[in-house]
């Protein structure tokens, strides 16, 4: 299993192409599941496991990897299926979502599989596991369900959208009063804690659920002969999203002369020394980790300062 993943300069290669790389796995059962390479660390099997005391349901337990004390997540039962039985021949794979490395303890892995983003479509509607999927694809006849890491996490550890009262006291953040944002993520747990900070900044959001659809919008405002940049205080956009991720989303918006002088955030819960090389290469003004409300605010800031400066507030 340790030759299963590539080198982060290869997998580099597919930003700004409109294609991911996803890491296909099961369960308790014959269907497949998978989740982007990009926030996969290795995969292995699983190491001698502790239990810990008061543990949530769904945590196996932890373990020692190379000094660090990781959880290890039944996957299957945190997106409510049957649960799995922890044993030496288990399968576990170690991500890192938002700056923090867990294991996700699975029935097997399959393979890798590059993947153009519009052959992966948001997830149908309905109770059960859907409410776990940010995707779907066909793979061979196959449908392969892509979960939604971040909802599985919130729920074992919740975020927090609340943002420090002490930065919330600073006067500048007063002309962000009534500016508009346009945030693009296909996370409902991400785009709840985006829209929650800025209802606290008292600015007004649109929303997308994939980069397709924001150019759709964007280009919509300018055909209507409005002055988009100065319309829109930012864009925050998600990285991976169905239809066209984030990348190809900034190259798209630097390519139309009417949309190219926007303020692109990209806000991803993809590692950060990993996203800065690739922010750098499709042109993004700025690069955050998700679930940071005090951060956000403070590129809210940085972004207003800049304004001010130029004399345009």
């Amino acid at each position: 299993m340790a030759g299963i993943l590539d080198t982060v300069d290869q997998r580099t290669q597919l930003v700004g192409e409109n294609r991911l790389e996803i890491l296909m796995f099961r369960l308790s059962g014959r269907q497949l599941f998978a989740i982007n390479v990009f926030k996969v660390q290795e995969v292995l099997h699983l190491p001698k496991l502790t239990l810990i005391p008061q543990r949530n349901p769904v945590v196996c337990g932890v373990v020692n990897l190379r000094g660090q004390t990781l959880p290890v997540i039944d996957l299957s039962q945190a997106i409510g299926m049957r649960p799995l039985t922890p044993s030496d021949k288990s399968t576990i794979i170690v991500t890192e979502y938002n700056r923090s490395v867990q294991a996700f303890l699975v029935g097997g892995v399959d393979r890798i599989l590059n993947l153009s983003w519009e052959s992966i479509l948001p997830p149908p509607g309905g109770a059960g596991r859907a409410h776990y999927l940010t995707a779907i694809t066909k793979v061979d006849d196959q449908i392969v369900e892509i979960i939604d890491v971040e909802k599985v996490l919130s729920e074992i550890v919740p975020m927090s959208s609340k943002v420090s009262a002490s930065k919330l006291e600073d006067p500048l953040l007063e002309k962000a009063r009534g500016r508009e944002v346009l945030l693009v993520d296909d996370s409902g747990v991400a785009m709840n804690q985006l829209r929650e900070t800025m209802a606290q900044l008292d600015i007004r959001t649109h929303s997308a659920g994939d980069g397709l659809k924001a150019l759709k919008l964007l280009k919509l405002w300018a055909d209507s002969n409005a002055d988009v940049p100065n319309k829109l205080l930012m864009v925050i956009t998600d990285a991976e999203m169905p239809e066209m991720d984030g990348y190809r989303l900034t190259t798209e918006i630097r390519n139309d002369p009417r949309l190219q002088d926007l303020y692109v955030v990209l806000h991803t819960s993809l590692s950060g020394s990993f996203n800065e090389a690739m922010v750098k290469k499709v042109g993004c003004d700025d690069f955050l980790s998700k679930f940071q409300p005090d951060k956000l605010v403070d590129t809210v800031r940085k972004r207003l300062q800049m304004l001010e400066d130029q004399g345009k507030i």
